[in-house]
């Protein structure tokens, strides 16, 4: 008797437990609780490795690159953005001297607000502001497009993708630029183009991590831009001051996405004056992050330094950012631990191309195993993208191989892992 109670009591918590999974499996079921089973184990692993203890040192001696390059940069007056005859733009970009006064307030009405699911900012942000534009898609259709595996939980969407998104599946135009400023911001508003920024968020349960977040008005009074979050909510806009949003949207280059119609580019492109055009943007963005460099400390001067080597990446200019790279990890080194942003290469991967461009493939190796410890699963395509390309340098064909065939599978649209593939290893 006890031989088959103990029989029937096994087999009752074996059916259970199927049934616990298929139901956890069913979509309306996983959709709400998947994000929280995922939160327990990054917990239990962040307890047993805390992400923020890594830190990467490269193999150069960091303090004779950081010397060198302060003394190059004192004696090196910086060239100014005005100063050639090519990065001039054409007279019907350029701004006034004396620009247009604008309102003292500007508030868009008309965006649907929408709460991200789980690691869902990016899709959920760009449906509310095509929402304004008339759209009637949800974050479900954008999060198909920009976060093709979001079930192995890809960690990040860049500008260029939601552009991309923007472009290919809507009648609308959009652009991206960098190196975005307070005056900048409220221009674009008080002519009715709501603008979405990248920027770092340090929620109150949790570690430093990158966010969107749509700027839908300002006003001057109050020193405060209207915002709509699909993170902090509420689901109406709320004001956020002035110095908050330019302190954290210095975390991702002060980044911003425009949307508007195709026959308003025009307008838009007034608007930007120089920095319409990219190169002028990147260089004008560069020249912002060296001068933040040397007036700010701590963790915003770690950000400075990194825009500046993502900004000269973007340039081509390889040895300068590997450098500016190079002081931001020393930076980074001597923060406190709860300070460190350790995400960051989640996000922006620049680093990577500044070293691999410049023949330092062990640190670009050394600095992949370093965001890899941060993360509780194999997630982070860039990375395995760079580490194969360093591999492959340094001559390790298998372990290339293996790591842009782990790139591949997270994002099978990965044109440059499936070249490199078939470049050192035609099938």
């Amino acid at each position: 008797m006890r031989r088959r109670n103990l029989i029937i009591l096994i087999s009752g918590v074996v059916f259970l437990c199927l049934m616990a999974g298929v139901v956890y499996n069913l979509p309306p079921v996983h959709e709400r609780l998947a994000w929280r089973v995922d939160n327990l184990r990054v917990a239990i692993k962040r307890y047993l490795n805390p992400p923020e203890e890594v830190v990467f040192t490269p193999q150069e001696q960091v303090e004779a690159i950081v010397d060198s390059t302060l003394t190059a940069l004192a004696l090196t007056p910086t060239p100014t953005i005005s100063s050639g005859p090519t990065e001039t733009p054409p007279p019907s970009l350029t701004p006034s001297l004396t620009p247009t006064p604008i309102a003292e307030s500007a508030s868009l009405s008309g965006i649907r607000h929408e709460y991200q699911k789980f690691n869902n900012c990016a899709p959920a942000s760009l449906s509310m502001v095509l929402s304004y534009w008339g759209w009637t898609g949800d974050q479900i259709q954008t999060r198909a497009y920009l976060r093709p595996n979001f079930e192995v939980d890809d960690k990040n969407v860049n500008a260029f993708e939601i552009v991309d998104y923007v472009e290919q599946q809507t009648e609308l135009d959009a652009l991206w630029r960098v190196g975005g400023d307070m005056e900048l911001l409220k221009r674009l508003l008080a002519a009715g183009f709501p603008v979405l920024i990248e920027k770092g968020l340090d929620p109150h349960d949790d570690a430093w991590m990158g966010h969107y977040q749509i700027l839908n008005g300002y006003n001057n009074a109050a020193g405060q831009f209207r915002v709509y979050d699909s993170y902090e909510g509420p689901p109406e806009s709320y004001g956020v001051p002035y110095e908050t949003i330019g302190q954290f949207w210095r975390h991702f280059n002060f980044t911003y996405v425009v949307i508007f119609p195709p026959e308003r580019l025009a307008e838009v492109q007034s608007i930007l004056g120089p920095n319409g055009d990219p190169q002028t943007n990147f260089r004008s963005a560069a020249d912002l992050a060296l001068a933040e460099a040397g007036s700010l400390t701590g963790r915003e001067q770690f950000f400075a330094w990194y825009n500046r080597g993502t900004n000269l990446v973007y340039l081509q200019d390889y040895a300068g950012a590997a450098q500016a790279y190079d002081n931001a990890f020393s930076i980074y080194a001597a923060l406190s631990a709860e300070e460190r942003p350790w995400r960051v290469l989640w996000y922006q991967d620049g680093p990577y191309a500044a070293y691999y461009h410049t023949g330092r493939h062990q640190d670009v190796i050394n600095l992949a195993g370093t965001a890899l410890a941060t993360v509780d699963k194999p997630v982070l395509e860039e990375t395995y993208y760079w580490r194969g390309l360093a591999k492959a340098a340094l001559g390790d064909q298998a372990g290339a191989v293996e790591d842009l065939n782990r790139a591949l599978a997270l994002n099978p649209n990965s044109t440059p892992a499936a070249e490199e593939l078939n470049r050192i290893s035609p099938p």
